[in-house]
């Protein structure tokens, strides 16, 4: 199987992954609940994760919170800073990780940006939005559907200029290029442990400037005669039984990325990247590409999308068509209608998994122009 769907999920894993997480099962108990050594170890397997993506983001430890998901993440935070019907500015190519939730609270959502890989409309349409009046605003870093990078930096200064707390979205980003939260101010950034971070799915990260809003209520190990939650982070956002098997297998994916880099990981999809969008583009697809744009490209074949992706499969060619959970970029692009066959490279991918992909993808007929 040639495997092009790293953007939603990471399937191929660094091997330590796996043989962390068993390790796990055979030699750890419940973190934080016992004085003996299997629940000890529970807890040094948690701290060693947290220490590994305080190095890889540039926060303290104690500022990582580990979650289910990036959506579960991104609902703490945006729980925390968003009332009933605030008005909240977002882009233009949000998933529903974030359109969701506010839509549940009641939120005036305000679209900004909806221009692909145009930095400039979406600097002008955010200044202009944040400029009537925001509570809060929520932005994606790359955009899962088209791979475009937001200007994050810049989004993070007009922000932080007009004394707007903001959400920073990293699902597709944390692994594969820099953050720094501390250098970007965000009130939180939210990230999944199981894409390009290597880690198994069912772990995700949270990072917090301050303690936020639980959404879950219960057991942390500490504090346990009063009837509120913890105040400190990170046990006031980790009610409950971590899941420390699958938080052992994301120190190991964090671990290969504070050794080998993530410029690097990046420069070697990117690699990838250009080859596939010049690749596409000579056999007749209508592709989405542009300046500022990650390791993931979207194209229309001249046939359903759906019935592409699947006939790329047979040809053992894994690929995600559709809306992607994300209907609001496909607003701004124009492919609402018909969704887009989407191609996203992981940190092992390589010349011949591309070539193996245009090689099938010319079987597809080509869009009339």
């Amino acid at each position: 199987m040639i495997y092009l769907d790293s953007g939603a999920t990471s399937f191929h894993k660094p091997p330590a992954v796996a043989r962390a997480v068993i390790r796990a099962m055979n030699t750890c108990a419940n973190p934080g609940r016992g004085g003996y050594p299997a629940a000890m170890e529970a807890a040094r397997q948690v701290y060693r994760c947290r220490e590994e993506a305080a190095w890889l983001f540039s926060c303290r430890p104690e500022q990582v919170v580990m979650t289910g998901s990036c959506t579960q993440g991104l609902n703490i935070a945006i729980a925390t800073l968003v009332r009933p019907g605030a008005r909240v500015v977002v882009s233009g190519f949000e998933h529903n990780a974030v359109i969701r939730p506010l839509h549940a609270l009641g939120a005036e959502i305000v679209i900004a940006g909806r221009r692909l890989f145009d930095w400039q409309d979406t600097l002008d349409s955010f200044r202009r939005a944040l400029d009537r009046g925001a509570e809060a605003a929520v932005f994606t870093h790359v955009s899962n559907v088209f791979g475009y990078i937001l200007p994050v930096e810049q989004l993070a200064a007009l922000c932080r200029d007009r004394g707007v707390p903001f959400i920073i979205d990293a699902a597709q980003s944390a692994g594969t290029m820099e953050l720094n939260f501390e250098a970007l101010g965000p009130a939180f950034i939210a990230m999944p442990g199981h894409k390009s971070l290597l880690g198994p799915q069912g772990t995700g990260i949270l990072l917090c400037r301050e303690g936020g809003r639980p959404l879950v209520f219960g057991g942390t190990g500490s504090l346990s005669a009063s009837r509120e939650m913890p105040p400190d982070l990170p046990e006031r956002l980790e009610a409950g039984t971590l899941n420390v098997p699958g938080i052992a297998g994301l120190t190991q994916g964090l671990r290969y990325l504070n050794r080998v880099g993530v410029e690097r990981v990046g420069r070697r999809e990117h690699r990838q990247l250009r080859r596939c969008v010049a690749g596409l583009q000579s056999r007749g697809m209508a592709v989405f590409s542009g300046p500022h744009q990650a390791a993931t490209v979207s194209f229309l074949p001249g046939m359903d999308c759906e019935a592409a992706a699947e006939q790329l499969g047979r040809q053992g060619i894994s690929v995600r068509a559709g809306l992607h959970c994300a209907p609001a970029a496909h607003e701004s692009a124009g492919t609402l209608a018909t969704g887009t066959v989407r191609v996203s490279f992981g940190y092992d991918a390589g010349d011949a998994e591309t070539e193996a992909l245009l090689r099938a993808v010319s079987r597809l007929p080509p869009c009339p122009q």
